[in-house]
């Protein structure tokens, strides 16, 4: 069949445009050796990766699978998208009733008690539009000031530099200290180490395998319900963060294609799904800790429904209703990614 041929063709190319990152950890690896200093260093444990690899499903069924799909490989920024789901888990059981409710006003003495900080929301955090101010586990918002991201706008200053501060939900910035602290205030809102809840709510009822770990820094320990617990990271740019294997992520992937479905149970409600795609006023290519397809700005050569989860080195989980296909590609070159993906949707089109 055409279609077969086109799909290793496609695959041949992300194999060709490998990320430009060594595969051990070297000086050529991670997303803290671009910070000014003192910012640009580990504050947790990071390891080699493998090659190429993915993973790509229509309709519940795998038409590819190559490289080493079953490697828990650190995903970077794609966990951004897993406390996503965690916040969805937590709206679904009552603990997160309101998204628009500021988050001092049920979380006390973690960050959120004054000023402008007092008036930060679930929703503004999950947007990244929420201005938070301060320092999480010794790194304060400011590494992220300014910050570049490949398919954002570009910022208007040197990374690092102090910014003007806006109101909570006027400014949107790409800021992992502020992700970290969204993940601390999830910690307190459930009790719960969030690896064990992510576990027990997500991995298992969609199917994932064990082979999966979620670790914090190493000075990124909380006192939680009398016990000693640490605190995990949205990424891994300064160590840390989740490792797990592309067919646990297409698993995943297929759960929210699926409106919260999997292995005929609800997961997430449906309603969360949707607001998690949801594009934010001000930042329209942005939802809940996802990137959106926005008037086909991100990626030209897929459909403006489709939306992503996407993290450093590079990795991508790409979802695309129309065609009911969810695609996980690791460390391919994100130069390249249009041009891939371009190419598994003429595949999928010609079988």
């Amino acid at each position: 069949m055409p279609g077969n041929s086109m799909m290793q063709h496609a695959i041949a190319f992300a194999n060709e445009h490998e990320s430009t990152w060594d595969r051990e950890v070297t000086a050529n690896w991670g997303v803290h050796r671009d910070d000014p200093p003192p910012w640009n260093r580990l504050l947790g444990p990071v390891h080699s990766r493998g090659p190429v690899s993915g993973t790509i499903v229509k309709d519940g069924k795998t038409l590819a699978s190559w490289g080493e799909p079953k490697r828990a490989d650190l995903t970077f920024s794609v966990a951004k998208t897993y406390l996503a789901l965690l916040a969805g888990v937590a709206h679904d059981r009552g603990l997160l009733p309101d998204v628009d409710a500021p988050i001092g006003a049920r979380l006390r003495g973690i960050g959120f008690d004054e000023g402008r900080n007092a008036r930060v929301t679930w929703a503004q955090m999950l947007q990244q539009t929420s201005e938070w101010s301060g320092e999480v586990f010794g790194v304060t918002d400011q590494a992220d000031h300014y910050r570049a991201v490949t398919f954002g706008k570009p910022p208007g200053g040197k990374k690092g530099d102090p910014r003007p501060l806006q109101e909570p939900g006027s400014y949107w910035e790409y800021n992992d200290v502020r992700i970290n602290q969204l993940s601390l205030a999830l910690l307190h809102l459930f009790q719960r180490p969030l690896p064990e809840v992510f576990r027990e709510a997500i991995t298992r009822p969609v199917g994932a395998s064990e082979n999966w770990n979620w670790v914090g820094y190493d000075n990124a320990w909380v006192e939680i319900a009398g016990q000693r617990v640490q605190s995990v990271p949205g990424g891994t740019h300064w160590g840390g963060g989740m490792s797990i294997s592309s067919e646990d992520q297409a698993l995943i992937g297929r759960m929210m294609l699926d409106e919260g479905m999997a292995n005929g149970k609800q997961v997430l409600s449906a309603d969360w799904i949707r607001r998690m795609r949801t594009p934010c006023a001000i930042a329209p290519y942005y939802g809940y800790l996802v990137w959106l397809n926005h008037e086909r700005k991100v990626f030209p050569s897929v459909p403006a429904t489709s939306y992503f989860a996407m993290g450093a080195g590079s990795s991508f989980t790409f979802i695309e209703p129309e065609r009911r296909l969810v695609v996980v590609v690791r460390w391919l070159n994100s130069a390249h990614a249009n041009e891939f993906f371009g190419k598994v949707l003429q595949a999928v089109d010609a079988a």
